[in-house]
């Protein structure tokens, strides 16, 4: 195969477009002797000649446009590799990957990946479902570039690894069955239900976010019934099966369930993005952060208060 080499095709192109080696050298910043020199090189690493002489000038040979009209496409593909680069550069494109606890998907990440769509079209973004925990385990071994999770999940804020960026605090609300005594109280608490089956999350953080909320509360609370999803537990709570915390942001609502605000002296838990150390500088990923920001501090967005800056 030839060899072919980008900066002298270029030169060779320039020739063709200014008729002489003195106009080319002019308009590269060379002198003519080495845009001659560059040419002769060009010529023997492809193996046929690409000027002639024409009076005291030289023109491009048969050869010489052929393999011009072949290297259009090349320039033009380089042309949009710069394009492409220096949009990515601005943070105008490129692929981030991330990795959500379940509940975040619908109530963060999507609406984040929308209005990126419109704001930033060159930045895709590609999602991968994980257990809170799960998903830093995923962000140090590589596989995603940012993870959603939860702070009480996450690694000590010294682990030199990650760099965390608080999002929002999600509340914790109280689900009752609509007959429930407390389910029309003026101001539930829940040590007023200390007495009552509790239903928890199956596994990981869910489980766990009952019985931190209920043991600071000052009760351990009796488990019930049990489940994977935050859709069972409504379901069960519905059918009169027992009591249950739910993040607000993974509370659809349910004719059957009641939902009541503890107020703010209320349990929470703290959502919280993650990248390795020193991603947060990378653009695309940067124009992620910024969208799921304006998510969560979107009035009236399921998951309460957004977290301030630090």
């Amino acid at each position: 195969m030839a060899e072919w080499d980008i900066r002298k095709l270029q030169i060779l192109r320039t020739l063709r477009e200014r008729g002489t080696v003195t106009a080319t050298a002019e308009a590269l910043h060379m002198t003519p002797s080495a845009v001659s020199q560059q040419l002769t090189n060009l010529a023997a690493q492809l193996g046929v000649p690409l000027l002639e002489a024409h009076g005291r000038r030289v023109r491009l040979t048969d050869a010489a446009r052929l393999v011009l009209t072949h290297a259009e496409a090349v320039f033009e593909q380089l042309e949009r590799a710069d394009a492409a680069l220096a949009a990515y550069a601005r943070g105008e494109a490129g692929e981030v990957r991330v990795g959500a606890f379940s509940t975040a998907v619908p109530a963060l990440v999507v609406p984040a990946v929308r209005a990126l769509r419109e704001a930033h079209p060159g930045v895709t973004v590609r999602i991968r479902e994980a257990e809170a925990a799960a998903a830093y385990d995923l962000l140090a071994a590589g596989d995603v570039d940012l993870a959603l999770s939860l702070a009480a999940e996450a690694p000590s804020a010294a682990d030199p690894r990650f760099t965390r960026v608080p999002l929002l605090t999600d509340p914790l609300d109280l689900a009752l069955p609509p007959d429930h005594p407390l389910a029309t109280a003026p101001a539930p608490t829940l040590t007023d239900l200390a007495a009552e089956p509790w239903i928890f999350g199956g596994s990981g953080p869910w489980s766990d976010i009952t019985r931190r909320a209920c043991e600071t509360a000052g009760f351990s609370p009796h488990q019930g019934h049990s489940a994977s999803g935050w859709t069972a537990i409504l379901a069960m709570v519905e059918a009169g099966m027992g009591v249950a915390l739910i993040p607000r942001m993974a509370a659809a609502p349910r004719t059957g369930v009641v939902m009541r605000d503890l107020g703010p002296a209320g349990p929470v838990r703290h959502v919280t993005a993650a990248v390795r150390r020193g991603g947060e500088t990378g653009r695309a990923v940067t124009r992620v952060l910024e969208a799921l920001r304006e998510v969560a501090a979107a009035p009236g967005h399921p998951g309460g208060r957004p977290t301030p800056r630090s």
